[in-house]
């Protein structure tokens, strides 16, 4: 099990509960979770950073890496190795200013034994100072709830009802805000260490329907639980309409996001009409980041941005075990990730330079920016993104552009700017909201714009590889370098203590 941290949020000590649960790495640090994703949703905010111990080392498979210079020959120095400082630092405790609300109602039941809907206001409940909320807004909320109770064609229990009450009012607020049962708090929490989620479902186009036809659905996964079934039509994922333009790829990213976030899928039986169901992609799966070489430049896949993206990008370029003479960063179809994760991985090729601003309701602009030695920073680098580069993704990619330490290739991306909150309510739900926006390093809006190419590229998608290699290749170095491990250094009391 690891590490769980916390941090906490002024709406929180209303309720006795810590703000920020996140899975960490054991040694690196302690960060809260910043996520940002393509419309799908996210998580977020600012952390305190904690100390590596000395064994650092010994858990991390990057602490030794170190770099060859094929001009010169000759191996880095000791202080040329990777010495990246905790992206936690620069991220403050959220600000403890307080909120609007002065108490929290106490818990009331409402009785299931009775025809008639009471519609007094409990003294406890009519003293409680929400400002917009009136005791009438009340009064109709317990109203509905009884109804629904008595009048609804099927049993719907307590919970569930309270559940649903929740998630709408969160759901109204934007797309990104949301309640998360347990399952999907879980799976939000696994993304950190690697996971990414589904709804459970392909989709194949039937040009005889003129529809998308649901041809899978996974047993229990989150479509199967609500209903939904082979031989569905698929009218819309999120707010895209779909249409014979779209291809399986389109459908299959819009469904797949941070594992625990939700998705509303417009279906419908052949010849119904049409609903929205809500999903949660819960079908989680891991996400690997994924290195090959070509013609001397390395080419990185990074799915999305994790608490060991630099580290598995690092481990990738270390195992290609040959010289890089550029890197291709390949972000399409990545929903952003935890922020952090994107900033330590801008670290890696620009150093003292601003990647972007984040800005609360409440507190000043805060600019988080790049710390420790730029290790990469030698190599020419292309980022290649599609519409489906969102969040996070959109951060690093901007911030290489405006510091020309990168061409950008593909389409214009998502356009996601901005962050959210997971926010515990107790050990097995929590709230995901909207706290802050983002832009870019000097001041430009992402959210609803996204980032421009510097080259558009052409073609069918399967194309843009190799034109985007054909673009590095102009700029890559004459002679390469390669990554390695330093050999781990012997205890020399340890080593004569195992001797005697």
């Amino acid at each position: 099990m690891r590490s769980i941290y916390f941090m906490r949020l002024p709406v929180t000590k209303r309720l006795g509960k810590q703000a920020m649960k996140v899975f960490t790495a054991p040694t690196i640090f302690k960060p809260a979770l910043m996520i940002g994703l393509l419309g799908l949703s996210t998580a977020s905010m600012y952390a305190q950073a904690a100390r590596s111990p000395a064994n650092a080392t010994i858990n991390n498979p990057t602490a030794s890496l170190q770099l060859i210079s094929l001009n010169a020959n000759e191996i880095a120095t000791e202080d040329d190795t990777n010495n990246l400082s905790d992206v936690a630092d620069m991220l403050e405790s959220a600000d403890q200013v307080d909120d609007s609300i002065d108490s929290v109602a106490d818990e009331s039941a409402l009785t299931d034994d009775t025809n008639e809907i009471d519609v007094s206001i409990p003294p406890e409940v009519a003293q409680v100072s929400l400002n917009a909320i009136s005791p009438e807004t009340l009064k109709t909320f317990v109203a509905v709830v009884d109804l629904v109770r008595r009048e609804y064609v099927d049993a719907v229990n307590d919970e569930e009802l309270f559940n649903n009450a929740l998630s709408g009012m969160l759901t109204k607020l934007d797309s990104h805000a949301e309640f998360l049962d347990a399952e999907a708090y879980e799976n939000l929490r696994a993304f950190t260490e690697g996971d990414v989620g589904d709804v459970g479902i392909k989709v194949n186009y039937q040009p005889t329907d003129g529809y998308w036809v649901i041809t899978e659905v996974i047993d229990a996964s989150p479509a199967d639980k609500k209903g939904i079934a082979v031989g569905d039509y698929l009218h819309q994922v999120g707010d895209f309409k779909l249409d014979e333009d779209k291809e399986s790829n389109d459908i299959e990213q819009l469904l797949t996001g941070i594992a625990g976030t939700q998705v509303d899928v417009v279906t419908s039986k052949a010849g119904r009409r049409k609903h929205t169901t809500t999903l949660q992609r819960n079908n989680s799966h891991p996400q690997t980041v994924e290195a090959s070489l070509i013609d001397g430049i390395a080419v990185i896949k990074l799915p999305a941005f994790q608490n060991n993206s630099r580290e598995k990008l690092l481990e990738g370029l270390i195992d290609l075990d040959a010289p890089i003479t550029g890197i291709l960063l390949d972000m399409r179809d990545n929903p952003g990730g935890v922020l952090t994760s994107a900033v330590s991985v801008a670290s890696l090729f620009m150093s003292d330079t601003d990647v972007v601003q984040v800005k609360g309701r409440q507190s000043d602009t805060r600019t988080l920016s790049t710390q420790g030695l730029a290790i990469l920073e030698s190599l020419p680098v292309v980022v290649l993104q599609n519409r489906y580069s969102a969040s996070a993704a959109e951060v690093l990619a901007s911030s290489l552009q405006a510091q020309k330490r990168a061409t950008i290739v593909g389409e214009v991306s998502y356009g996601k700017g901005s962050v959210q909150s997971v926010i515990p309510l107790n050990d097995e739900q929590a709230v995901k909201l909207t706290v802050a926006n983002y832009m870019t390093a000097s001041g430009n809006k992402i959210d609803g714009i996204g980032v421009e190419p510097d080259m558009t590229l052409s073609g069918s998608e399967s194309t843009w590889e190799q034109q985007a290699l054909a673009l590095l290749k102009t700029k890559a170095l004459d002679s390469g370098i390669r990554f390695v491990r330093k050999p781990a250094k012997v205890d020399q009391a340890v080593a004569g203590n195992r001797v005697q």
